[in-house]
């Protein structure tokens, strides 16, 4: 069996604009054929990344490599790569047809070959019967179908996308975030999308790097990214999560009992986070669970709950749809809670239990 060959490599990438660093020592790694998030908060670096990669900029020291080939000083026309930008920059005075055929001339490809691969690409996106239309004429949503064509007629060996679905409504973004992972299994070409977005990240990701402040807090699945992050950071910016203040007690075979104001709970070993990961009676933690993980049983029923589970008062009851969002008083905090139950008992101030899985709780030495 071949060995996944790593289409994109960078190495101790650092890139400071002024007095700011803004990348400190990047490595990365992009395999072949697969959808690689970048994700992480305004200024973080991850569009820097994405500039690296596109040849845009140059880091000041570290290497960058495409196809196993250092491409440091190579510029961005010839690194055989389709971007697409948050703003489109389509053409405005171009049809449809001319801002595709616009990178295939520069190609000098004969015009027979540059209708199929312009009807091909249209047919991908499900543009086909608009190559007439301006740019003008076309939604939002139409005229980012158009500029992920164009990045795509060239048949590039890597495709970048940056941060190309915010400029559009809730209802688009998921269209096209579903739109641009079919198109991607369906041509299988390496692609590097950047955003804030975690929802899209965590849903298109093969594999979702996390940034923060210049460096990478961890590169890992989606599933791994959400349920068992290597940072307290990465716990707080996937997703919502409820914190407590606890002591450790006892931590005996993979079990650990803490101290939350007057009341025990528990953990398991193997959800510790951070750099740090060996915990002792008496050292100081905090525990993060997420609100989809925390159990609500009305007074009534809670004898029949297998969890160990803490008197708490409702302060907030919201309505979602599919779901509720419920808020509780509990040891002095507000906890949130997302579950598809619902008690008609349930009232603000109503006297409620709830729990949780000590699986599901996630500790961090302070």
């Amino acid at each position: 069996m071949n060995a996944i060959r790593n289409d994109v490599e960078i190495k101790g990438a650092i890139k400071q604009f002024g007095h700011n660093t803004v990348l400190n020592g990047i490595d990365l790694e992009v395999k072949q054929g697969e959808l690689l998030t970048l994700l992480g908060p305004s200024g973080c670096g991850k569009t820097t990344t994405l500039n690296l990669i596109a040849g845009f900029l140059e880091a000041d020291s570290g290497d960058v490599y495409i196809k196993g080939k250092k491409v440091n000083k190579v510029p961005p026309y010839k690194r055989d790569l389709g971007m697409v930008f948050q703003t489109y920059s389509l053409f405005p005075h171009m049809t449809v047809y001319e801002n595709l055929s616009f990178g295939l001339k520069l190609r000098k490809i004969a015009k027979a070959e540059q209708k199929k691969k312009i009807d091909r690409a249209l047919e991908l996106v499900r543009m086909s019967g608009l190559e007439n239309r301006y740019p003008r004429e076309l939604s939002g949503g139409q005229r980012q179908r158009v500029a992920i064509a164009r990045a795509l007629v060239v048949e590039p060996e890597l495709l970048l996308l940056d941060e190309p679905l915010s400029n559009l409504d809730a209802k688009l973004r998921h269209e096209l975030r579903t739109e641009i992972k079919r198109l991607q299994n369906e041509i299988g070409v390496t692609t590097i999308f950047v955003t804030h977005d975690q929802e899209e990240a965590l849903s298109m990701s093969d594999r979702v790097v996390v940034m923060n402040a210049g460096k990478i807090e961890q590169i890992s699945s989606p599933t791994s990214i959400y349920n068992h992050p290597d940072t307290e950071f990465v716990f707080q910016f996937i997703g919502k999560s409820n914190c407590f203040d606890g002591r450790v007690v006892v931590v005996e075979n993979r079990k650990i009992s803490v101290q939350v104001g007057e009341e025990m709970t528990y953990a398991d070993v193997s959800n510790i986070m951070g750099e740090d990961r060996t915990l002792k009676p008496g050292d100081e933690v905090k525990l993060y669970i997420r609100p989809e993980k925390v159990f609500i049983t009305s007074v009534s029923k809670a004898s029949s709950s297998t969890l160990e589970l803490h008197k708490a008062k409702i302060s907030q009851l919201n309505y979602l749809g599919t779901s509720w969002e419920i808020a509780v008083s509990l040891l002095g905090k507000s906890v949130q809670i997302l579950t598809n139950e619902y008690d008609s008992s349930w009232q603000y101030g109503s006297e409620v239990y709830v729990g949780w899985n000590p699986s599901d709780i996630m500790l961090i030495k302070k």
